[in-house]
């Protein structure tokens, strides 16, 4: 995998560099993957599917507002920025993808992007036990982007099977927070039972 860009570093709470943060992102999806249930599989822009002529009832997407995500924001609530819904590993069942942030007035707090499916009656959302698994809410089953890494997000999109979407980092902790200027853009889509990473080319490499 690529850097995410020349001397592509920020410093919060500590210097990491984007190569790192991207490799660091494939294992927590790698790691999310094994996480979930064996019937879990993650979904093209539908909010609703069926299997054609079999006369099952439809399925509706997951409700990226009625999930509990592991993000604590503390007083403030919880934004549900973007969403996208569809079959992204071909089981016929839609999954949904929530980019969320806590919310503020000011500056622009890290995203999260992670992948919801139904619930299934089991306590889930990657055996987080206290973020509101459970009966009755889509469970957290794939994390593609933690608070934690300090990014937010542009330009999330799903097409067909494939989410793509522009991360956004800051080079020191000098830069305000208002204004990332380091971006790298990336794709996730299932492969071999699992959501794989790829980072785009770095603006301006050869």
């Amino acid at each position: 995998m690529q850097p995410l860009g020349p001397d592509l570093a920020h410093t919060h709470p500590r210097p990491v560099h984007w190569l790192a943060t991207a490799a660091a992102l494939a294992a927590v999806v790698a790691g999310a993957a094994v996480l979930q249930p064996s019937d879990a599989k993650a979904t093209t822009d539908t909010s609703t599917a069926a299997a054609p002529g079999t006369g099952a009832p439809v399925v509706k997407a997951p409700d990226p507002t009625a999930a509990h995500y592991p993000v604590d924001c503390g007083p403030a609530k919880l934004d549900v920025t973007d969403r996208a819904s569809g079959d992204l590993d071909g089981d016929g069942r839609p999954e949904t993808v929530a980019v969320v942030r806590c919310h503020s007035a000011t500056g622009t707090p890290p995203s999260g992007m992670y992948v919801l499916a139904q619930p299934d009656g089991r306590k889930a959302d990657g055996g987080q036990a206290g973020q509101g698994a459970g009966r009755g809410r889509p469970r957290v089953v794939a994390t593609f982007l933690d608070p934690k890494e300090q990014m937010s997000v542009k330009d999330f999109a799903l097409r067909g099977t494939k989410v793509s979407a522009t991360l956004l980092g800051y080079s020191s902790e000098q830069v305000p927070r208002c204004c990332p200027d380091l971006q790298r853009k990336v794709n996730w889509q299932w492969k071999d039972g699992r959501f794989a990473l790829t980072a785009l080319p770095a603006p301006g490499s050869v």
